[in-house]
């Protein structure tokens, strides 16, 4: 198993510069072209980089700042797939709510192209000595889990096993070792389905569409091993389960008792950001089943909210934790990105550093070493 550059690390994605959003507004509207809008992007992540590591952060990303949806932008560009633009629902009360892209596998599953290469090779250019570069993509299993049999097309695949998930796997490997082919050595996959499956309404959709809830964290785990079996040795692989991130908003909640055994013992990752900055996720008690060489990255500090945790119960949850895992296969972040989709969570500039700063002071308080 592969070990993480340090015992504190961060999900992804950071608030844009207003500058980089005016940027994004003015290409949708045709004012500057696709190459004048990058140039903008460049710009920005040059500056997040420098942000990261004025930190002390080790593993870097580009802030997802390319990007207008975690997911989306990556999985669209699959060969086979194609996705519809969510829209935001006004509710009764005034809030808002954003619907979920509904994504349909059209035709065979393939890489089509070098999907990340481009951005990582400009993030890696920016990094000083000492720095890993992180790529962020979606987990696969988002290309069964929000549609099920229904959003993928028979005529592709009258039977989804094995053809669909081998095809699926092959075009992440593909992906994967054009990454590694460039010197990317740190890949996470954002999952918000195995997250989705603690939550009971969630298991009841699932049933609606046809498949068992309990059999799923199952059947995913050996989907996502036919991904970690395609990819080029060397390269650390982790997975973030995500209950929902858009504007400070939640979409799932419980403990992750239904899919713990499934997540830690049988998908054969080497590491595992789990949000633990609520009562939503329930307690440490599913870290158990965590086998030896993997690590859990504790995510114990919110990124909806702008309040400041306190560094006592960061230390107090840790210990909790380590009663169920061993210390030294744990380490700490913030629960998710700050901006999982463009739009961004309701948290100030500041807020974001001071949160950083935080998860880096307590991790070397706690561990003592990076």
């Amino acid at each position: 198993m592969m070990q993480l550059p340090a015992r504190y690390d961060h999900v992804g994605s950071f608030l844009r510069p207003k500058y980089l959003l005016e940027a994004r507004e003015r290409k949708a509207k045709g004012e500057i072209t696709p190459a004048q809008l990058r140039e903008v992007e460049d710009k920005a992540i040059a500056e997040v980089v420098k942000f990261q590591e004025s930190i002390g952060l080790k593993a870097i990303t580009d802030g997802e700042f390319r990007r207008t949806y975690f997911h989306i932008d990556f999985l669209d560009q699959l060969g086979g797939v194609k996705t519809d633009i969510p829209v935001t629902i006004r509710k009764p009360d005034g809030t808002e709510e954003l619907a979920p892209p509904v994504m349909k596998v059209v035709g065979k599953v393939h890489h089509a192209r070098d999907i990340q290469r481009a951005d990582f090779e400009y993030l890696k250019s920016q990094l000083s000595a000492g720095h890993t570069p992180k790529v962020t993509i979606p987990s696969p299993t988002m290309l069964h889990f929000r549609g099920g049999r229904a959003g993928i097309s028979k005529e592709a695949y009258p039977e989804l096993e094995p053809g669909f998930y081998d095809d699926v796997a092959k075009a992440y490997g593909d992906e994967l070792r054009s990454l590694f082919d460039a010197g990317c050595r740190y890949v996470q996959m954002d999952d918000t389905n195995m997250a989705y499956l603690c939550d009971e309404k969630m298991r009841e959709a699932a049933r609606q569409r046809g498949d068992d809830p309990n059999e799923l964290p199952h059947r995913y785990a050996k989907f996502i091993n036919k991904v970690v079996a395609q990819k080029p040795q060397g390269m650390l692989l982790a997975m973030h389960l995500c209950r929902g991130n858009f504007k400070s908003t939640f979409a799932a909640q419980g403990n992750y008792e239904p899919v713990a055994e499934a997540l830690l013992k049988e998908m054969d990752l080497d590491a595992y950001f789990m949000e633990y900055d609520d009562d939503r996720s329930g307690d440490f008690r599913p870290l158990r089943f965590l086998p030896k060489g993997k690590t859990v990255v504790l995510g114990l500090v919110t990124t909806k909210f702008g309040q400041l945790e306190s560094k006592d119960d960061l230390k107090r949850r840790i210990d909790e934790a380590a009663k169920h895992a061993p210390l030294e296969q744990l380490a700490l972040s913030p629960q998710c990105g700050f901006s999982s989709t463009v739009h961004g969570n309701n948290i100030a500039v500041e807020d974001q550093r001071n949160k950083l700063r935080l998860v880096v002071e307590t991790a070397r308080e706690v561990w003592g070493v990076d």
